[in-house]
């Protein structure tokens, strides 16, 4: 319809020039005012505007109201969108300050728990190298007094060896080692040492 309507007004602009050359054989002067072809662009200016106004403009109004309702959702979206922006690196920068402050604390827990077991294992060894040392010395004693003891005897077969000999006489050598033995045994630990 639109289609029409441009086409019969273009007819009706097409014929003005020549009815109005018709209407005046003479060659038109630039400056005369022609009142038949003013009211003819006047009642073709009305029409197209009718016409403009019915079934153009109000599309063309309402595609750029569209327009414009778009970009300004398009500016809201991008402001919304730059806030969360903004909140996402503020969170990821805590993130990273949180991380890095976790990665020093298990930094430091590390140091004082390796240095808390370099003590516990530096303190038990120390603790063997105790044991080792009562063993030692124990064993030490042990040892000493099994030489004493047996030095004792020692002693006690080379004394009554000596005494049968100097005496030349055969005595009974189990009640000597008796004697001998008792003897012995009366002597405190302390005198036999020193």
């Amino acid at each position: 319809m639109l289609k029409a309507l441009f086409g019969v007004t273009l007819s009706l602009l097409a014929a003005l020039p020549v009815a109005a050359q018709e209407a005046h054989e003479a060659p038109p002067k630039l400056l005369s005012p022609n009142t038949g072809l003013m009211f003819w662009t006047l009642v073709i200016f009305l029409v197209l505007m009718f016409v403009l106004t019915k079934f153009a403009f109000k599309p063309l109004t309402a595609a750029v109201e569209a327009r414009e309702k778009a970009l300004e959702e398009a500016i809201e979206a991008a402001r919304r969108d730059r806030e969360e922006a903004a909140a996402l690196l503020a969170e990821h920068r805590q993130l990273v300050k949180q991380g890095h402050e976790d990665a020093q604390r298990f930094i430091v827990e590390g140091r004082a728990a390796g240095e808390k077991v370099r003590e516990e294992v530096v303190a038990q060894a120390h603790r063997e190298q105790q044991q080792m040392l009562e063993r030692a010395r124990a064993e030490i004693a042990a040892e000493r007094d099994r030489a004493i003891v047996e030095l004792q005897r020692e002693a006690v077969s080379l004394a009554v060896l000596g005494a049968g000999k100097v005496i030349e006489k055969n005595l009974d050598t189990e009640s000597n080692r008796k004697l001998v033995d008792s003897f012995l045994a009366s002597l405190t630990p302390s005198r036999v040492k020193s």
